[in-house]
């Protein structure tokens, strides 16, 4: 039997290594070509620290509390020359990914769809080889055919498949948009990742998932993992845009509704002409009972105007989260991943 560890390395690079039956973690990145910070390999120094973000495992007990103490393990600390699996593990590593002589994995992969929606949104399909390794909610930098250049987008499927879908927004003169124009199925792509700390997590509690625009894209391959493990979870998606047009994907949304019994959704709009039922800002439809509730996790995506008025609204209404997730982007630059 083997486990699948998700090493996420503080420059957004994640590696994933498989880790046998009782191997040690530490054991299972050499063996996977990645030197994993260490030095004594004995529990006693705690050099190979890193924060377990979901899994389960054993410490054992060969570990001194000077390298980890009760209080360290109790929050998730764990030293990786002690770590044993006994489950899929996702750790956050307190290192860049060159100073542990590992880096960014690319792949090729292949247009199989180009599936615009009006003017605001392009729904793009890749057809790979062998479906990568991912977390729901990370991204990809995919390069643009002849451009020297790459841009930054989220897996809108889930990990485990072969077929990968990104929702990409228009941009006028754009770079990536340009190429879509005239791009057809077969043309051929190198993609680089995934990459990205704002990835679904483990636990229990309610979910509010808050999506700007294209920033529904994590959502729905988050949505998608939890609708195959049969969660019970609440969760509620408001999906907010500036205009009517940019409301894209809606149907493929109100299915996971019939597929989760506890997920509720609700679309947002700001434009003052429209004639949307719910108008104004995300802020403005956030459920105060839900907010209030115990567990509650906060998930966050969008364009950085709006992840300022969430994070402004919650820290102004003294608000508190168990947890709470948030990436921000800009159209013309690649994503960058807060947690």
């Amino acid at each position: 039997m083997c486990y699948t560890i998700a090493l996420n390395f503080e420059d957004g690079v994640t590696r994933f290594i498989d880790c046998k039956a009782g191997e040690k973690v530490l054991d299972a990145a050499f063996r996977n070509k990645i030197n994993l910070p260490m030095d004594c390999s004995d529990g006693v120094c705690g050099t190979c620290k890193c924060r377990a973000e979901s899994g389960a495992y054993d410490l054992g007990e060969d570990f001194i509390e000077d390298a980890l103490t009760e209080d360290e393990a109790a929050e998730g600390l764990v030293l990786t020359c002690q770590m044993v699996p006994s489950s899929d593990c996702v750790l956050s590593v307190p290192a860049a990914a060159a100073s542990c002589k590992t880096g960014q994995q690319s792949f090729a992969a292949t247009v199989a769809r180009i599936e615009p929606h009006h003017d605001a949104a392009v729904v793009l399909e890749l057809a790979v080889d062998d479906a990568p390794a991912f977390l729901p909610g990370q991204y990809v930098n995919i390069d643009v055919p002849g451009s020297g250049g790459h841009r930054s987008y989220s897996f809108s499927t889930a990990p485990g498949e072969r077929s990968l879908g990104f929702l990409i927004k228009k941009i006028p003169g754009g770079l990536m948009s340009g190429w879509l124009a005239r791009a057809r199925p077969g043309d051929r792509l190198n993609v680089t990742g995934p990459m990205g700390s704002f990835y679904l997590r483990d636990g229990e509690g309610p979910l509010l998932f808050l999506a700007g625009g294209t920033g529904l894209a994590p959502f729905l391959s988050m949505l998608e993992v939890l609708a195959r493990a049969g969660s019970r979870r609440q969760i509620h998606l408001i999906y907010g845009v500036t205009r009517d047009l940019d409301l894209v994907l809606v149907d493929q949304i109100a299915a996971y509704a019939r597929r989760l019994p506890n997920f509720t959704f609700a679309t947002v709009v700001a434009e003052d002409s429209s004639n949307h039922p719910r108008k104004g800002w995300v802020t403005q439809h956030m459920p105060d009972e839900m907010l209030a509730a115990p567990g509650i996790e906060v998930y966050l995506c969008g364009p950085p105007p709006m992840v300022d008025a969430v994070r402004h609204h919650l820290d102004e209404n003294g608000i508190r989260p168990a947890a709470f997730h948030y990436e921000k982007f800009t159209p013309n630059a690649p994503l960058k991943a807060i947690a």
